[in-house]
């Protein structure tokens, strides 16, 4: 890491200065009372660098996550239309996505699959992995710039469709995803947010489309970002063995999710490489030490997951 030379013991995670920060109080400081001092600090650093690690706090429990969210964000929201596997520990409290552990899992911004999402998001360190297992970052404004400028302006002019496609016993189920066993319930909420509900006798029980934008301007910088989960949601994001089996099974119209442009028009696989290629540029990675907390800027950053061998336990609040 890059000292970054302010005399207050902030560091950077990247050699050319990019973040996420890392902070740590002094020897001996109560970590409550330094994270209250420290709030504006750190509220300006998240703007800034889109995000902090805090590091050295003496945390070895979820409560005392918690608390330490609650400096910050009194406000947590619950994690509903979802598109992964999560259990809830407590509260309003998550583990991370529980994904095969031989399994990355692509850089993206949190919910930004929707039209609604967490401005924040924290993680907690409960377990190390003992090898991998990392959250890697990006920063969505870098991410933005690097885009190829004609990609950028068909996804700014179309948006990006998301379909999901709901089949008893593959994926999550829509009781799951929305969190109720009642379709009026799932009715309601789709059409709230935009989204087009089509239920079905068979296969798929259930299938939902979505227009959402592709990038987003930050409400209180300004600074234009990529957001959208067009390379993960992607037909192309599965394994090929993965995928081919699913197509002979569902047919291709009935994958789980798929995402499209705006208009419907299929996403160009080189487009999509490119769009990988681009975050995997970007990535910067800190290693988990045990009761480490990350802070994002949901916006500003991307998060994902490397993969791990060993336990590895990780909490997440939204906000």
């Amino acid at each position: 890491m890059k000292h970054s030379g302010d005399g207050e013991g902030i560091e950077v995670a990247s050699q050319d200065g990019r973040g996420p920060v890392l902070l740590r109080p002094g020897e001996g400081a109560d970590p409550y009372l330094w994270l209250a001092e420290s709030r504006p600090r750190i509220d300006e650093l998240l703007t800034t660098y889109g995000g902090v690690v805090l590091r050295n706090l003496g945390l070895n429990s979820v409560s005392e996550f918690n608390r330490v969210v609650q400096i910050f964000s009194s406000d947590l929201i619950e994690y509903v239309h979802r598109s992964t596997p999560r259990t809830k520990v407590g509260g309003k409290l998550y583990t991370a996505t529980e994904y095969p552990a031989d399994r990355t899992i692509p850089l993206h911004n949190e919910n930004s699959y929707t039209d609604s999402w967490p401005s924040r998001i924290y993680f907690y360190c409960a377990v190390a992995a003992k090898q991998g297992g990392e959250t890697p970052t990006a920063d969505s404004r870098r991410v933005y710039q690097r885009i190829d400028p004609a990609v950028r302006e068909k996804f700014e002019r179309t948006g990006v469709l998301y379909v999901r496609n709901f089949t008893d016993g593959i994926d999550l189920s829509w009781q799951e995803v929305f969190q109720t066993t009642e379709r009026a319930v799932v009715e309601e909420y789709c059409t709230a947010h935009g989204i087009e509900v089509e239920w079905g006798s068979g296969s798929p029980v259930l299938r939902t489309r979505q227009h959402c934008r592709a990038t987003l301007a930050h409400p209180h910088t300004g600074e234009l970002v990529w957001f959208n989960q067009a390379h993960l949601f992607h037909a192309s994001a599965l394994a090929p063995e993965e995928q081919g089996s699913l197509v002979n099974e569902l047919g291709i119209d009935n994958l789980p999710r798929n995402a499209f442009y705006g208009n419907g028009d299929s996403i160009e696989p080189a487009v999509l490489e490119h769009i990988r290629e681009v975050y995997e540029q970007e990535k910067v990675v800190i290693p988990w030490q045990r009761g480490d907390i990350m802070m994002l800027d949901n916006l500003l950053f991307a998060h994902g997951r490397n993969p791990y061998q060993g336990a590895r336990k990780t909490i997440v609040a939204m906000s």
